[in-house]
């Protein structure tokens, strides 16, 4: 007899879990492994670190549901992003950079052929300049326009103000801004030119 995933909120479920409750994790899992998944992968560029770190995160709260304090009054999606974060930020640490992995993005059949390679030249070029930016600058662009957390969360799971990671996301769009625009600017010298 499972557990209905919408019967219990995740802060209940980490009640249970705390109990021994198998049902209960694999709610867990299950309601929100691609959302971290996403994060991490935003975070390492790599399939297969993303997995890594989100299996272990899981693992881990397996293992020590405790480690999770309802006394925080802090949301249980908070908490594990969060956990998550730390992880993704000492593997980075870790590994030496890796090329993003073709195929986040499925491609669209809709389109032409030269379209999809000019799309695919863009995000390339785009996840290029996103992997310059420092590390907490990265960090509050996955969490707020890929994962759709908002300012108040993401400033929680990263430790923050909200007043910090509004500054860090400025300086984040102002950085690829001027980034995106000076390839274009120089792309347009490049071909003025011969």
């Amino acid at each position: 007899m499972g557990i209905e995933t919408k019967e219990f909120t995740d802060e209940e479920l980490m009640g249970r879990l705390r109990d021994g409750d198998r049902d209960a994790f694999s709610t867990l899992v299950t309601r929100h492994t691609k959302k971290y998944y996403s994060l991490a992968y935003r975070m390492l560029s790599s399939r297969e670190e993303a997995e890594d770190v989100v299996q272990e995160a899981f693992i881990t709260l397996w293992s020590s549901p405790a480690s999770w304090d309802v006394g925080r009054q802090t949301k249980f999606t908070t908490w594990f992003y969060r956990v998550v974060w730390n992880s993704c930020i000492d593997r980075k640490r870790k590994l030496r950079p890796l090329p993003m992995e073709d195929g986040f993005d499925p491609p669209d059949e809709s389109r032409g052929a030269e379209e999809a390679l000019e799309m695919k030249r863009r995000k390339e070029n785009i996840d290029a300049c996103i992997g310059e930016l420092p590390e907490s600058q990265q960090t509050a662009l996955a969490l707020c326009f890929y994962e759709g957390v908002s300012n108040r969360e993401a400033a929680e799971i990263m430790g923050v103000s909200v007043k910090a990671l509004e500054s860090l996301l400025m300086r984040a769009k102002a950085s690829l801004r001027n980034k995106l625009g000076g390839d274009k600017g120089r792309e347009e010298n490049q071909n003025g030119q011969r």
